[in-house]
């Protein structure tokens, strides 16, 4: 009878637990190393000492847990969602009159989903602590590997007064599986054993936490009755280099943050009294300190602290059979399109499918020792399993890092753009009168789909392209049209109709960029 294999997972977060329950259900022996304690322990304290910005959940990551063999977990995750079906856009008209203007995300009426970070962790650590074959280990910190050997030594960091150095611990393992963030020890690690091309940026942005409280009208009974604000929209200030946003949490509060260039921070970093912060928000974004008390606002932008957003990219994601990255370890990107957890998860379904299909490969032979495939997929099947993985998964990680940092551009301006709005309108109303095109807004592509991010990115350049030539067509119409009225009417033709020509020449180079 083969012998079990060992997956370990280091990071315990939602893409690493999620990814232990799917090896878990393969019948691996799992473990879990967790540089923090307890994530359900609200004692412990987050990397970045503050909450997270608030995640939105969108169907890639409901598909990855979906496909994980819990039926109940989505119920669940869903439960304890709120929907959110467009943007609301706020601002003040030239008279001074504050306004809302909803942008809903679908025209077909789909949401997105807002979801509070440690209610969706706390969940899936409760189904992998029922499992018998999942292990944790909190407290332990990732201080090597040797991937060629399949060995790695973790320090127990238990022991906070000590004064003895940590403990430390080697254990070996099959396949390790890097979830451990944007600052990875696996991927660290990894770097040693694979030649691996690397791209960190941090864009100038920085970002700060704020928070909308719920109403304090005893009167209000029910959760969506607490809210200040519409919990049904994700709620932008836009400001061209900076904005400010809202997101429902399941208390009846928004976590708000605000977005902003480096220099701008240091410069309300340097307002000693504080007075001026209330200044800048009243001057950038209408309305805000009504829902926010100046005091409040002064508190949290001195308490909470101002971090950093980062980019990265790279491959491969794994070396031989020993090792794999997944979510921000492989991709860290900024969360201006909401698809940071949604990638990640993603990331688990799809490795998990890959190494299922080359496990397959040997059902014949050993079917009839009746363990599950998974369990003797031998390395040299395994290594084919992981290159494959990163030829798949690379592209696609690369585009939506990419559309990550556009959308920053769109939520902070474009969508005050009456382009933006026209172009919107035109696919959407494509949508929905001529179905059969096939034609979806890129949003609506990359949040209510599961197309590959790549293949959404050239149907979105494809359909661009299209609607452009479109237009050039309508806005060259009538000119052309014009001519040639004039031509037909015109005594001498030849004379006119070189002039005719001529102008057609410049309009065409005008349109199209050549003569």
């Amino acid at each position: 009878m083969a012998q079990s294999q060992k997956v370990v997972i280091v990071g315990a977060g939602p893409v690493g637990s999620l990814a232990a329950l799917y090896a878990a259900n393969r019948g691996y022996d799992v473990e879990i190393y967790e540089l923090r304690s307890d994530l359900r322990d609200p004692s412990t304290t987050p990397l970045n000492f503050t909450r997270s910005i608030n995640l939105a959940l969108s169907e890639r990551g409901i598909n990855a847990m979906r496909n994980a063999n819990q039926p109940k977990l989505v119920d669940h995750v869903m439960a304890a969602t709120i929907p959110m079906r467009g943007r609301m856009i706020h601002g003040k008209l030239p008279n001074g009159e504050l306004y809302e203007q909803s942008q809903d995300y679908d025209v077909h009426g789909r949401s997105i989903l807002a979801i509070d970070r440690g209610g969706l962790n706390a969940r899936l650590l409760d189904i992998l602590e029922g499992m018998p074959n999942v292990t944790f280990f909190f407290n332990h910190k990732l201080t090597g590997a040797d991937f060629r050997r399949n060995k790695a030594w973790f320090e127990v960091l238990e022991e906070k007064h000590s004064e003895q150095p940590p403990r430390e611990i080697e254990i070996s393992f099959d396949l390790m599986i890097g979830a451990d963030g944007a600052h990875s020890a696996v991927r660290y690690h990894m770097m040693k054993y694979t030649r691996m091309d690397y791209q960190q940026e941090y864009i100038d942005t920085l970002w700060c936490e704020f928070q909308i409280h719920p109403t304090e009208d005893q009167s209000s009974t029910g959760l969506y009755r607490r809210f200040k604000i519409s919990p049904n929209h994700l709620h932008i200030w836009p400001g061209r280099d900076q904005m400010f946003i809202a997101i429902p949490s399941d208390d009846g509060s928004l976590t708000c943050t605000l977005f902003a260039p480096a220099a701008l921070f240091r410069e309300l970093e340097a307002d000693v009294d504080g007075t001026q912060i209330p200044v800048f928000f009243d001057k950038l974004f209408p309305g805000v300190s009504s829902l926010i008390p100046p005091k409040e606002l002064i508190a949290s932008f001195r308490q909470n602290p101002h971090l950093p957003l980062i980019s990265i990219k790279c491959k491969p994601y794994h070396f031989s059979s020993s090792a794999v990255i997944v979510g921000d370890a492989a991709h860290a990107m900024v969360p201006f399109y909401g698809q940071g957890m949604n990638a990640g998860l993603e990331d688990v379904r799809i490795l998990f499918d890959v190494l299922d299909k080359h496990s397959s490969l040997e059902a014949s032979t050993l079917g009839a020792e009746g363990k599950s495939i998974c369990l003797t997929l031998d390395a040299s099947r395994r290594e084919v399993a992981l290159a494959e993985y990163t030829a798949i998964r690379v592209p696609d990680a690369h585009a939506i890092n990419d559309l990550a940092l556009q959308n920053y551009i769109e939520m902070r301006a474009s969508v005050l753009s009456p382009i933006y709005r026209l172009r919107k309108f035109l696919e959407e109303s494509l949508s929905v009168y001529v179905p059969r095109l096939g034609w979806q807004t890129k949003y609506s592509r990359v949040s209510f789909g599961n197309e590959r991010y790549s293949e959404v990115v050239a149907k979105s350049e494809h359909q661009g392209k299209i609607l452009v030539r479109g237009l050039q067509a309508l806005v060259g119409a009538p000119l052309i049209m014009g001519v040639l009225y004039l031509l037909f009417r015109e005594r001498r033709p030849v004379g006119l109709f070189d002039r005719g020509f001529r102008l057609l020449g410049r309009f065409h180079t005008y349109v199209f960029g050549r003569a």
